[in-house]
């Protein structure tokens, strides 16, 4: 068993329960962890809020120092580390490989970020007079974590609120939380005790009581719509710092000069990879009328190519779907689609030949609308509805008749498509020819319903900082506007 982190110790908490970690590839457990109480939740908050008060005072060079550590150490554990992420989450070892990149790099891009400025000076009123902008962290911060990407979406918290100066709770999510304690006990040994801690548990035994305490000022949190309105309602009381991000149901516009070759591919890519589950994953195409039989066409037959199977053995293209609940809200999706007059063209069924696991065919719809729920929720599935349109400006409506708005694709060559996309889409990220590739740099949310937050950047950054202003006058003595007048 893998035990909560708290106070740089492990420990088995104040419950006997446990929860046991499946493998979504073959049904076999790999290990367990505690089923973590709101008392382990009260003990995290208090050590890390005691950690606080010495660590906010750890220069920004030795708080980037520790961040490099932990990068260095992460990569000197890098095949167990993949190997233990695929073996809890499923998706391939090639998509780990990314995801255990972006988790070293991204404490390495921090590390640099928070120690490059603190705020700004400002020209004063008078000659006497200094005028600063400072931003400072917020205490602690509670890092809510989702099982698509547990180590991605973990660093992309924890990395900057660290890097602020911020002490975290993490609360891995209760089907992946085995990476992230193999990390902690291996990679981040050298951070002072407190500093970082790990409650494992469900949500509402866990998080919700961090998300209620007076002494938990941010909560960090991605995953459902439903959760983060919870949250948010919880925590309005309070006025917290909320930090979420509630996922999307992105658009990919395909526009009539492309290639179907091209756009079969990036089509793919963008609604497929980790079997669909991704918050950015495309779970909306929309083809012109007069070239959809020819996209329509090349997306089949390039799906036919694609291997579905254990993500740990080579060659897999596809892995499987993290749970059957999860699965069956695909297939019922699915399966209202096609009583609404869908066609499904290719997939729409568990694969016969792997009789264990979640596993789901890659689905291609057609003749779908805007009244079915396949367009109209989010999926979190290997499922590409495709939708025609006449005219450019009227797959731009489609784009963004949608509640939500985390982001868009668009395939063209014609710059003036692609400017009138980015100017009139209403989404966090629009991605032109090249689909849901992140720039440490460039900021990461949504809009509407997908939430404001931003990861990474310096957005990201100041998403865990926040701003004093200081106004000092250096001359003494009594001012002329003071009373008496």
């Amino acid at each position: 068993m893998r035990l909560h982190f708290i106070n740089g110790e492990f420990t088995r908490g104040k419950s006997s329960e446990s929860i046991e970690v499946f493998n979504p590839a073959t049904e076999e457990i790999i290990d367990s962890v505690p089923r973590g109480t709101a008392a382990d939740a009260e003990h995290a908050i208090h050590v890390a809020n005691e950690a606080f008060k010495s660590w906010r005072r750890v220069s920004a060079n030795l708080r980037a120092t520790m961040l490099h550590d932990a990068a260095a150490k992460m990569r000197s554990h890098k095949e167990e580390i993949i190997k233990l992420l695929t073996l809890e989450q499923g998706k391939p070892v090639p998509e780990n490989e990314e995801e255990f990149e972006w988790l070293c790099t991204t404490f390495d891009y921090y590390a640099e970020l928070g120690r490059h400025e603190r705020g700004r000076v400002l020209p004063s009123g008078e000659y006497t007079q200094l005028n600063l902008v400072i931003k400072e962290p917020y205490g602690v911060a509670a890092c809510i974590i989702p099982w698509n990407y547990p180590l991605l979406l973990m660093a992309w918290k924890v990395a900057p609120a660290l890097a602020a100066g911020n002490t975290v709770i993490i609360k891995p999510s209760e089907l992946t939380p085995l990476s992230t304690l193999y990390i902690v006990e291996n990679c981040w040994d050298h951070f002072p005790a407190g500093v970082i801690n790990v409650v494992n548990g469900f949500g509402k035994e866990v998080a919700e009581p961090m998300v209620m305490h007076k002494d938990v000022p941010i909560i960090a949190f991605t995953g459902s719509l439903a959760t983060g309105q919870r949250i948010a309602s919880i925590a309005a009381p309070m006025m917290k710092k909320l930090h979420l991000e509630l996922g999307g149901k992105d658009a990919f516009v395909i526009a009539d000069d492309a290639d179907p070759e091209t756009a079969a591919s990036a089509l793919a890519y963008a609604g497929l990879t980790n079997c669909g589950q991704v918050c950015t994953s495309t779970e909306r195409v929309y083809l012109p009328k007069r070239r959809a039989k020819e996209f329509t066409e090349a997306l089949v037959e390039h799906i036919k190519t694609l291997r579905i199977g254990n993500g740990i053995e080579e060659g897999t293209d596809i892995g499987p779907m993290i749970g059957d609940s999860y699965r069956g809200k695909i297939e019922k999706q699915v399966e209202d689609a096609v009583k609404s007059g869908a066609k499904l063209l290719i997939g729409g069924k568990r694969p016969a030949q792997l009789k264990k696991g979640f596993f789901y065919e890659p689905t291609v719809l057609s003749n779908v609308n805007h009244k079915m729920t396949v367009m109209r929720e989010e999926t979190f599935g290997p499922v590409l509805p495709l939708m025609e349109y006449d005219s450019f400006e009227e797959a731009v409506a489609y784009t963004n008749d949608c509640d939500y708005g985390l982001g868009a694709c668009l395939l063209t060559s014609d710059p003036l498509k692609a400017k009138i996309f980015f100017e009139e889409v209403k989404a966090g990220t629009v991605w032109i020819n090249d689909p849901l590739t992140d720039n440490y740099a460039g900021p990461f949310g949504g809009m509407k319903l997908s939430g404001g937050a931003r990861e990474l950047g310096q957005e990201g950054l100041d998403q865990f900082r926040e701003t004093k202003h200081v106004h000092w006058e250096f001359a003494s003595g009594k001012k002329s506007w003071w009373y008496p007048y």
